[in-house]
């Protein structure tokens, strides 16, 4: 069971990293090869953007990273270099947030292979009110805002919303 569990995560993992859309708060690390000087570490910005030597601002939210690999590329070639490579990873996802029927609500960093259940835990647990059998979930994605209903062995996104709601009774 724990082996099907593992492998169904890596099939997931492998999916979202290719269609990931980066958003605000997402950490990248971007490597121009043999240009130390465009390369390094940057933030990307509460309006989505960030700055990068030569070519200024570059707007990232919303792109995947094969996305932001060519545009970068686009605007490095033909001014700046004449075969530019990049390579980009995100070191650190955008957190994801909690709220609701738990014991402290609030923002907690995003960590590879997070289920909901975890997420609970980490936020100190339900309250007595607390549903116990799934989460509300507002994905970054979402354009139409709407909540997902899904269940506690699910994986967390980066930038997810989740939501635990209160029982009637």
């Amino acid at each position: 069971m724990l082996f099907f569990a593992a492998t169904l995560y890596a099939a997931e993992s492998e999916q979202t990293r290719a269609t990931y859309q980066l958003g605000a708060g997402d950490k990248l690390s971007i490597t121009v090869f043999n240009q130390d000087d465009l390369s390094g570490e940057y933030t990307i910005n509460g309006a989505g953007r960030f700055v990068m030597p030569f070519i200024d601002r570059i707007p990232a939210a919303g792109l995947t990273i094969p996305e932001l690999s060519d545009l970068i590329v686009s605007k490095l070639k033909p001014d700046y270099l004449l075969n530019p490579r990049v390579s980009i990873e995100v070191l650190n996802f955008r957190p994801y947030y909690i709220i609701g029927e738990i014991a402290s609500s609030g923002s907690y960093p995003f960590v590879e292979g997070i289920t909901y259940l975890n997420a609970v835990a980490i936020a100190g647990g339900f309250s007595y009110r607390a549903k116990k059998n799934y989460v509300k979930v507002k994905r970054s994605e979402n354009t139409t805002g709407d909540e997902l209903e899904l269940q506690l062995n699910d994986f967390v996104k980066p930038g997810d919303i989740i939501r635990v709601a209160e029982r009637l009774f």
